[in-house]
């Protein structure tokens, strides 16, 4: 139809820019990423893995936009109004972190976009009102994956606990969480501390959870920060049990953790230890494909839950889109609505994390084939079982 107009008359060539602006002859997905900054570990094989995501689906080809916000919330909300005010992009996804989601989900309900986060915090999706119904979520929640923590740790006979968080949302988010699950369990809070991202030292908060002598320390960071507790705590002669949350899952943290991580426990995706998985489970296949794609671009051993994140997404999309499509035209409201609807619709769909089930209510779609607990032994990731 381009074509047509062509050389035509000025008038129909302003015609064209006004079509051109109102709907692309493509699906544009707009990417925000923290492949820099404190969440870098994290970000980086997000980054990569959108490489690896289909170009066409249902005959139509997708361009993915991937900026980087560098793990800086103001940065992550500037990357968001580009990609929609600029690019026109119909899907957005992002950030990595927390902080950065919540930043760019103010822009994706002003703009009636839908976006999928690769942050954890069930604040991101939770209660689904009028701002959060064009927000979904790759992650498990914390509160999901809070659950697996404290029943092992009741299993464990542990009676009473320190938490050590992040000084922002993901902190926050798990405290709040943690908090109210073990005073069900009858699990004493004995110290509750904070530190951000960057910080090079937590002496001061590790002091005081020493001096309160818990049976188990639950510590609720991201990527490599979230080593620096534990360091610390095993040079002031910590004995008890660590445990930490599925926010370290990847290779990087075992590299800067190094022999300080041994015994630590976490609740992680299956994708983490997807060859552990028995063959009967429903989300071995989905996460070995993922690992298969990734390792044979990246290298053996080069494999993060967290680029599971980005490939869970990319999922959502190919589910979501081909009805879409049948409704309006990419780069138009009606588009971007449909495909909110459609992501919202899915159901039984086998992803690299789990298998979801979408609905006006929950916008992850996870159960508890979504996790399992974990156990770091000689340095590697080991399958403890199922959490309940």
């Amino acid at each position: 139809m381009k074509k047509a107009w062509l050389g035509t008359s000025v008038s129909a060539a302003l015609a064209i820019t006004l079509a051109a602006g109102s709907a692309h002859a493509q699906i544009k997905v707009g990417v925000s990423v923290s492949a820099t900054g404190p969440a870098a570990s994290l970000g980086i094989p997000e980054k990569n893995t959108f490489a690896l995501l289909p170009k066409e689906i249902a005959g139509q080809k997708v361009q993915y936009i991937v900026l980087d916000d560098a793990t800086d919330s103001t940065t992550a909300v500037k990357n968001a109004r580009k990609l929609v005010s600029e690019e026109k992009v119909d899907l957005l996804i992002g950030s990595t972190a927390v902080p950065g989601s919540l930043a760019m989900s103010d822009v994706a309900a002003e703009s009636g976009t839908p976006m999928i986060s690769m942050a954890a915090s069930a604040s991101l999706v939770e209660p689904v009102d009028a701002k959060r119904r064009w927000i979904f979520k790759t992650p498990q929640n914390d509160s999901h994956m809070a659950t697996a923590i404290i029943a092992h740790m009741a299993d464990a006979g542990v009676k009473s606990v320190a938490f050590i968080g992040f000084s922002d949302a993901y902190g926050e988010g798990w405290y709040r969480e943690f908090s109210k699950l073990a005073e069900l369990r009858k699990i004493k809070i004995v110290a509750n501390e904070r530190f951000a991202r960057p910080d090079t030292s937590v002496t001061g908060q590790v002091l005081k959870i020493v001096s309160a002598n818990p049976d188990a320390v639950l510590i609720a960071g991201a990527g490599t920060p979230a080593a620096l507790p534990q360091k610390t705590l095993k040079e002031r002669g910590y004995k008890g049990k660590i445990y930490q949350t599925h926010g370290v899952a990847n290779n990087d943290f075992l590299r800067v953790c190094g022999k300080d991580c041994e015994g630590t426990f976490l609740p992680a995706g299956p994708l983490l230890v997807a060859e552990q998985l028995p063959d009967s489970n429903p989300v071995k296949r989905s996460a070995m494909a993922y690992r298969s794609a990734y390792e044979k671009a990246y290298g053996v051993g080069s494999i993060s839950t967290f680029g599971g994140h980005a490939w869970d997404a990319g999922m959502l999309l190919g589910a979501a889109a081909p009805q879409a499509l049948k409704k309006a035209k990419p780069g138009t409201p009606e588009f971007r609505l449909a495909l909110r609807d459609g992501i919202e619709a899915i159901k039984n769909l086998p992803v690299s994390q789990g298998i979801v089930n979408m609905s006006p209510t929950d916008h992850v779609g996870f159960d508890q084939r979504a996790r399992v607990m974990v156990e770091i032994v000689n340095g590697k990731w080991k399958l403890l079982g199922a959490a309940q």
